[in-house]
Order: C-alpha cells, then structure tokens, then sequence
C-alpha cells in the first residue's frame, strides 16, 4: 500500500508540474494591448484617464483624389436641356458597355478603360480618361458633350473599386469598395476586422502604380498613420496582414495540450481507483 501511494504521490506531482507549465506556456503566449490596440499615441494606453469633450488631435491628411487607370469600369451619366430624342450620349449601346458581373448582389455595367486609357463613347468616339481624377474626367467630357447638348452635366462614378485582404483577417477575399476615398482602417473593418493574433505593425500593400506592382508597408498600430500617403486604399490594392510569432506556438499549444491534459486525467482517475 505504501507502494502504491508513494506511486500516485509521484504521478500526481508530475501531473501538477505539466499543468503549471502548461498554464506558464499559455500566459507567455498572450498578446498585449500596445500589440493590438489601432492607431496609438505614444504613451496613451498607459493612462488611466483621459480628457473627455474635448479634441485631442487634429489630422489634415493629404486630400487624396483617385486617378484612373486601365481597366477601370466607370459609370458615365449625361445630363442636359436638349429634348431625349436627340440625346444620343444616354443610349445603352452594348458595343461601349462591359458587364462586370455582379459584385455585393449589384449588376455593374460601364465604360471599360482600354489599355491606351480611353473609353468609346457615344458620338465623340475616343476619349482619354487614364491619369485622370474623377472630376477631371467629367470636366473633360462635360466639354466634349457641350458640342452637341445644351448645357450638359456629366456625372462619372468608378464601379470596380475593389481591394483584395488577405491573411489575418476575419474575412479573407475581394472586397467591392463604392467610395474612392476608403481609407485602410475602413477596409479592414469591411472585411470584419483583424484576427487576435494578426501582426498590426507588418501590414504589406501591394499596389499596382504606372504598369508596375510596388509594395509597401505600414503600421496599423502608430496613429501617425492617418498622415501616410498609404492611408487611402487604391483600387485592386492587395493588403496581407501577417500573424504574429505567437500564433503557431499557441495554435500547436491549445490542440495539443488539452489533449495531454485529458489523457493525463484519465490515467489519474483510474490510478486513484485501484489505489
């Protein structure tokens, strides 16, 4: 009997030391607050109080107007005094429109940008619209229109603004974006924020800029962020958010320590049985 006792004595200590390891293992694994917070300021998160009806900061970010590129689909809309059956700008003429498919539930058709960064348009034919911000383009149409219309008033909206989030997230995929000044925090927050253990201070963008694919990076975690020039998304933007170090250790950690956990206390219940 003393056999067995000092036995389920020993068996008992290793068990507990596995457990206190295990609990030391999960806290050391823990993520904290100045990893995960968005957009600090220096020490803030170390208050307790703060100031309350009051601003804190103020930010003027660079005004940040899209340009277009090749491949955009945009929506063109004329609006004018002359009487419709001489208004051939509004006409659907399939030879001018491409079907993007849908995109959210919604059916988009426009005006596809060529790779010489022109769309055919009713009656003017050829304009060129790549490099251009949405006002410009509807400037420069408006003044095209004004041959034939009677005070006309173009209305141009970009239709395939979509962003690509990969990674960390809690919803990976292609997002359709129907504001052209979205900045990266709001498209995060689209694609349902980011995962616990996502790496905020290693965010890559991949954008496409004058035929080439640059990458970038920023850091979600610093506030100074909302001054970046990366702070608005462009169009098929692709942002990978990277894990953090933890992740793998806590992921191998959580499956496999529960599973030692159980097995461990069944061999202690059916020792304590035949003790």
């Amino acid at each position: 009997m003393l056999i067995k006792s000092k036995v389920f004595t020993s068996i008992m200590c290793k068990y507990l030391t596995f457990i206190g390891i295990g609990v030391l293992l999960i806290v050391s694994s823990c993520v904290p607050n100045r990893k995960t917070v968005l957009l600090q300021y220096e020490d803030e998160l170390e208050q307790e109080n703060y100031p309350t009806d009051t601003t804190l900061r103020s930010y003027k970010p660079d005004r940040f107007d899209y340009r277009i590129q090749p491949e955009d689909v945009l929506s063109v809309k004329v609006l004018s005094l002359t009487r419709e059956e001489y208004d051939f700008f509004n006409e659907t003429n399939d030879t001018n429109l491409v079907n993007q498919g849908q995109q959210g539930g919604i059916v988009l058709s426009g005006y596809l940008v060529d790779y010489n960064g022109e769309i055919e348009f009713p009656v003017v034919n050829k304009i060129k619209v790549a490099g251009l911000t949405i006002h410009e383009a509807q400037k420069l149409i408006q003044s095209k229109a004004m041959d034939f219309l009677k005070e006309p008033v173009v209305r141009v909206r970009l239709l395939n603004f979509r962003v690509t989030l990969l990674g960390e997230v809690a919803q990976e995929g292609v997002i359709s974006v129907f504001n052209n000044r979205t900045n990266i925090i709001e498209a995060v927050g689209l694609a349902g924020g980011l995962d616990d253990l996502a790496d905020r201070s290693k965010v890559k963008i991949l954008r496409h800029e004058n035929g080439t694919v640059n990458v970038y990076y920023i850091n979600l975690l610093d506030e100074d962020l909302v001054n970046s020039p990366y702070y608005y998304v462009h169009n098929n933007d692709v942002i990978i958010v990277p894990p953090l170090k933890q992740k793998p250790f806590r992921q191998y950690l959580t499956q496999n320590f529960t599973l030692v956990i159980s097995t461990l206390s069944l061999l202690f219940l059916t020792i304590n049985l035949f003790n």
